[in-house]
């Protein structure tokens, strides 16, 4: 038997990549080629996550099994590096069921990691637990200045807030002795890929984001928050900086209004959306088709 492809969709945030999915996957299902989702967001793996990252609810998913949603617990740590295996294996099993695995989130790191001939530098959880010691009594700023004096490559492509990101850059120069700025090429390592993008008009993408965060807030983010807060987000160092989570936690502790919450957290999806294009445009394996084509989930099944 031939192997299933791999159907990948891309693009940013609110773009609608969930809902064509699983019509692309109800499409396949009723030619008689049954087909899965993979999911490829690093934030839909957060139990209890549900409103502040838009994770389909069952009648979303059409009936489609999902994987790697609801994963783990808020106060672990979601990685690329632990995430590569989990995405590779559940592509695999599909693919040996004679299911068709459609990869879909807005990850780009996490796409390009499950796709592609990617390998991370090891880790050392002493020298890890003892950079995030460090991260938290001097702060991220110090960090990245201790980060600067080691490798100014690195510094000038992580940003000074991004204390997650300063840490691992660290622990590599500390394991290694050097930091790769650079990602690798665009190499399948897997085989059989079929690479989708879906995109539309800034302005009409910048009115999603806002409608979709008013709606968040309308379905009770704020609430959802304060549960997560008694089942350990706050330790959560991935969870707790999710945008949206790290906006109504500053508001609970009156560091920000309600209302600053909501807009920083519309003004920073929207610039986490502009970003995501970014990284999905540079690969020329990608293959743009507009977000709200009538035909676009028939466009999709029809190449392959």
């Amino acid at each position: 038997m031939p192997t299933p492809p791999l159907i990948v969709l891309n693009g940013p945030t609110a773009s609608g990549k969930t809902a064509l999915a699983v019509q692309v996957a109800q499409l396949l299902g009723a030619r008689g080629r049954p087909a899965e989702i993979v999911n490829a967001d690093s934030m839909l793996v957060y139990r209890g996550m549900d409103i502040g990252t838009a994770k389909p609810s069952r009648a979303e998913r059409g009936g489609i099994a999902h994987h790697l949603i609801d994963i783990l617990d808020v106060d672990q740590t979601a990685s690329v590096a632990t995430f590569q295996p989990l995405a590779r294996d559940a592509i695999a099993d599909c693919r040996e069921r004679g299911v068709v695995p459609i990869l879909a989130g807005g990850s780009a790191l996490y796409v390009h990691a499950i796709l592609d001939d990617f390998e991370f530098p090891g880790t050392d959880a002493v020298v890890r637990a003892r950079l995030e010691d460090d991260l938290d009594r001097f702060g991220a700023a110090a960090m990245h200045r201790r980060l600067a004096e080691l490798s100014p490559q690195a510094a000038v492509d992580i940003l000074p807030g991004n204390g997650r990101r300063i840490v691992r850059a660290l622990e590599v120069i500390e394991l290694t002795g050097t930091w790769r700025a650079t990602l690798p090429d665009w190499r399948y390592a897997l085989e059989e890929v079929h690479q989708w993008g879906i995109e539309l008009p800034r302005e009409v993408l910048d009115e999603r984001i806002e409608a979709r965060v008013e709606r968040m807030w309308a379905e009770g983010l704020v609430g959802e928050v304060r549960a997560l807060v008694e089942r350990g987000l706050r330790n959560g160092r991935t969870a707790s900086r999710a945008l949206g989570y790290r906006q109504v936690l500053a508001y609970l502790d009156r560091e920000l209004t309600e209302a600053d919450a909501k807009q920083q957290t519309i003004t920073g999806t929207r610039r986490f959306a502009r970003k995501q294009l970014g990284w999905f445009r540079r690969d020329p394996r990608v293959e743009w088709l507009p977000a709200d084509g009538a035909g676009t989930a028939e466009a999709i099944v029809a190449t392959l």
